[in-house]
């Protein structure tokens, strides 16, 4: 009877310990340390990785031989950093950032519709990027990107150097 017992519970106690959790980067609890303009540099920097993956996968692709493992490794990269920008947009500025506005507010409601238009463009043309290697989707992702920071921010974002 006792060793019914004592099992399950040592199952409990040493579960955590042995299945690895994954960690998320925006609790959605409103601590404060995240940075807006560092999310919009990090959306522009996964494009960048997006655009290196579809070059690298047209390069490997039109050899005489392809090396499929490198064409694979580069697709996944290329789904990874979709995956980072679709979380930026979704977890961070949709859930936590971009705030209904008051009722009868038409200067915030315009604003609220445009920046909501913007960032569901960019998770479309983010989708659009992820099913080819076409680099026209890259540049749609920047024109989106440019024209949320601007709604967002007032202008865009610029990088200082530390």
């Amino acid at each position: 009877m006792r060793a019914r017992f004592l099992l399950p519970m040592l199952a409990l106690l040493v579960a955590p310990i042995i299945v690895p959790a994954e960690a998320e980067a925006h609790c959605q609890i409103p601590c404060g340390i995240y940075d807006d303009q560092l999310r919009a540099l990090l959306v522009r920097e996964h494009i960048g990785t997006m655009e290196k993956s579809m070059k690298k996968i047209a390069e490997l692709s039109a050899a005489d031989e392809p090396d499929m493992n490198q064409i694979v490794r580069w697709v996944e990269n290329k789904e990874d950093h979709a995956d980072k920008i679709v979380d930026i947009v979704t977890a961070y500025f949709l859930s936590q950032r971009i705030k209904l506005p008051a009722a009868g507010d038409a200067d915030a409601q315009a604003a609220y519709e445009a920046r909501l238009g913007l960032l569901h463009g960019l998770l479309v043309a983010t989708m659009k990027a992820r099913q080819g290697a076409d680099l026209a989707n890259i540049e749609q992702l920047r024109e989106l990107s440019a024209g949320f920071e601007t709604a967002y921010f007032g202008h865009a974002v610029e990088v200082t150097a530390h």
